[in-house]
């Protein structure tokens, strides 16, 4: 019996497969932050009597949990795959859900549902959580060649992956630059004005999170007035310690010449 009632899920699948490609099969696309948990539906409220649910992952349809009915038995196949679900994997017996705790990266990739009377597949993306991003100043130098003085400002992240970084002013978007790659890591300039008032930061987001920096402009852009400022009192202070030592020389040199004169006089 239990043979017959593989072999009748078996032929089942194959006619599912046929399906699949007539468009007939459900697509659902599901996003989650690293290290949640997330929830494939089966759509049953309850598992009907006699029927067989498996749940497959990857392009290679590998096997990873599976509620027989007819035989009451309920397992979950987390050591394969390189333990990647390794005590992550959980189904709900009574509606036959898949459910994935701590989800990783890795766990990102194709899901199906397949059953006598329902075939399912989920697109499950896992993104990473997301770092702060850093703004620097770009310039060892104010800029003094035209009327408008400017300051070079860069925004940078590290290990990031399927992010957008943007600078904005206020709330409208000035730049921003898209990657799909993994750990990578991203830079983006801004040139703003050092008397520039307005307020800019910078963003980097992707489908279901962001994290934000402003930009603090008078204490990452120096203007070139309080530049020279700051060099005039450096060099002044120079002088004025270049001419008091010559001063004190002078007069040490003065009262040695007196001292001798004196000394010449008393022996006349």
């Amino acid at each position: 019996m239990k043979m017959f009632h593989t072999l009748a899920f078996c032929c089942l699948c194959c006619c599912r497969l046929v399906g699949v490609f007539g468009d007939t099969v459900t697509v659902e696309s599901v996003s989650v932050l690293e290290g949640d948990s997330v929830t494939l539906h089966s759509g049953f409220t309850e598992i009907m009597g006699g029927d067989l649910i498996q749940w497959r992952f990857g392009s290679e349809n590998t096997s990873i949990s599976e509620i027989d009915v007819m035989a009451d038995s309920m397992v979950v196949y987390d050591d394969i795959l390189d333990e990647r679900f390794r005590d992550r994997l959980k189904l709900d017996y009574q509606t036959g859900s898949l459910i994935i705790t701590n989800t990783r990266t890795e766990h990102t990739g194709l899901y199906q549902l397949q059953s006598y009377t329902v075939s399912k597949r989920f697109i499950l993306t896992v993104y990473a959580r997301l770092s702060v991003p850093v703004i620097s100043s770009n310039s060892s130098q104010c800029s003094s060649s035209s009327s408008q003085q400017n300051c070079s400002l860069l925004c940078s992240v590290v290990n990031v992956g399927h992010v957008t970084l943007s600078w904005y002013k206020g709330n409208s978007l000035l730049s921003s630059i898209s990657v799909s790659d993994l750990s990578i890591s991203l830079s983006l300039p801004l040139e703003v004005e050092y008397q520039d008032k307005n307020s800019y930061s910078c963003v980097l987001n992707n489908p279901i999170s962001t994290q934000t920096t402003h930009l603090d402009i008078t204490q990452l852009c120096h203007t070139c007035s309080e530049d020279h400022i700051h060099c005039c009192g450096f060099t002044e202070a120079v002088i004025r310690l270049v001419v008091s030592a010559l001063v004190g020389v002078v007069t040490v040199a003065f009262l040695v010449y007196d001292i001798r004169s004196t000394r010449g006089g008393d022996k006349k």
